[in-house]
């Protein structure tokens, strides 16, 4: 077991569920690098916060410049876990004047760690997605009035966690439902780790 997230002690399924989401995304797009995935989790958890009021991964995220990023990725990005590790590998290629992380899987996909909506919400980003490089996803991750704008605040919220809740606009019919599911939830997880 390790940290995650807002202090959450990872069990292994929830570790495992990480790994696989990263997997799935591996599998089921081209030019995967180090930015296009983090901004596919962004994707993945806020719309599905949005829903349901739970995360998939149960990662943090935080606003920096170059948009929302997943805070335990990053930290395990040069230095992975052993399952992370035996999961993907991460080769640098050049592309023109840059070089890119790009994320190749090493392992299948496993879709039994998914409920029926997480997996629909993959196949969905995955494919609009599929062929995007990192640079057409930005008007995505950082729209004006979203979870990422209203953090970063032109600067302000540098570094700053980016709060699921802004995920669900304030005229959102369902907004006091989602919230609800989202308190339950938490503190079902809180009470897990005591």
């Amino acid at each position: 077991m390790k940290r995650f997230g807002r202090g959450f002690v990872l069990k292994s399924h929830t570790e495992e569920k990480f790994v696989q989401t990263i997997l799935y995304f591996a599998h089921h797009t081209q030019a995967l690098g180090k930015i296009k995935l983090f901004k596919l989790l962004f994707l993945l958890d806020f719309e599905h916060f949005r829903q349901t009021g739970r995360s998939v991964t149960g990662m943090e995220y935080r606003a920096w410049r170059m948009g929302p990023v997943p805070a335990e990725l990053v930290q395990q990005w040069d230095q992975p876990d052993d399952a992370l590790r035996s999961a993907i590998k991460i080769v640098p290629e050049q592309i023109i004047n840059y070089w890119r992380d790009r994320v190749v899987p090493l392992q299948p996909f496993d879709a039994r760690h998914f409920s029926k909506r997480e997996m629909r919400l993959m196949e969905s980003i995955a494919s609009e997605y599929r062929d995007t490089l990192s640079e057409g996803m930005i008007d995505v991750t950082h729209a004006e009035n979203g979870a990422w704008c209203k953090t970063w605040r032109e600067g302000e919220g540098n570094d700053q966690v980016i709060d699921y809740r802004l995920a669900i606009s304030a005229d959102a019919p369902d907004r006091d439902a989602v919230l609800a599911s989202a308190a339950l939830y938490e503190g079902l997880a809180a009470a897990r780790t005591h």
